[in-house]
């Protein structure tokens, strides 16, 4: 609350947030007071949690990275999930430490098995290899997974996957829903699949994902598949038809989202000197 007060004047205002985190969470038709934190699945906890992060985690790293960061240092935070990179080791190992007790000190703590330190970049591989050690390690945000890759020229680019698990729980619901309507018109689960795939696509449509997002739309059409032989013992869709089917309803998998070195080649106040 003090946080907010440092933003709202309006006493109302901080009232019905105040009388909103005090609501308690129905379960199963019983009310369970909540004694700290926000309701659980109440709408406004999304923006609570932010505006809480915001001055917990946000300032404290702005500051850290101009008092006591002696090499380059980036922070990338979306909700709770956050990565931050380091030019130096030691940089990262004070910033590690120093941010479990930044947390504690708020009633926060740290993910004990997703909060690690590893090496990432253009010379992980080199480094990695002088050491006798392996390729270097990679790590999922928001969906996906980053790689230390290589262009076909030899030099290193960021390649970025869609998670595997979360592309096999896409695909369990996607058959799920194809299992339910089978006996829908055809045009209708077209209609459907084509929504489903397009908002798919929206999100994971970035460079390097391309061979993810084709492997994505063949099994999609593969449960559209059987889904259709199973209307009927003598329904006998085959493949060529139902990829023709699949051409006419469904997108063909393409990159939406710029490569990195456009989406920078813009002017932006953090580039700034002082910024």
């Amino acid at each position: 609350m003090r946080f907010l007060e440092h933003r709202i004047g309006d006493a109302r205002i901080l009232r019905l947030v105040r009388k909103w985190m005090k609501a308690g969470v129905m379960e199963d038709g019983a009310v369970t007071q909540a004694e700290t934190g926000t309701p659980q699945g109440a709408v406004i906890s999304p923006l609570l949690a932010n505006v809480y992060l915001h001055y917990v985690f946000d300032l404290w790293v702005q500051k850290w990275r101009h008092r006591h960061a002696h090499g380059n240092m980036i922070a990338v935070r979306y909700a709770d999930d956050s990565v931050v990179g380091f030019e130096r080791l030691d940089d990262a190992q004070r910033f590690l430490a120093e941010m479990r007790e930044r947390m504690e000190r708020f009633g926060l703590s740290v993910h004990a098995q997703k909060t690690r330190l590893i090496e990432f970049g253009r010379h992980a591989a080199k480094r990695r290899a002088a050491r006798g050690l392996g390729k270097p390690e990679t790590f999922n945000f928001l969906g996906f997974t980053h790689i230390c890759g290589r262009t076909r020229h030899g030099a290193f680019a960021l390649q970025r996957l869609t998670r595997r698990d979360r592309m096999q729980a896409a695909l369990c619901r996607i058959k799920e829903q194809l299992h339910r309507n089978r006996h829908h018109a055809i045009p209708e689960q077209g209609a459907q699949l084509r929504q489903v795939v397009q908002g798919y696509f929206a999100y994971h449509a970035v460079p390097t994902n391309a061979r993810r997002m084709s492997s994505f739309r063949h099994h999609v059409v593969r449960s559209w598949l059987w889904a259709l032989r199973r209307r009927s013992q003598k329904d006998s869709f085959s493949w060529d038809r139902i990829k023709r089917l699949a051409d006419h309803w469904l997108p063909s998998p393409r990159v939406l989202h710029p490569w990195p070195e456009r989406r920078f080649a813009v002017t932006h106040p953090r580039w700034e000197p002082g910024a």
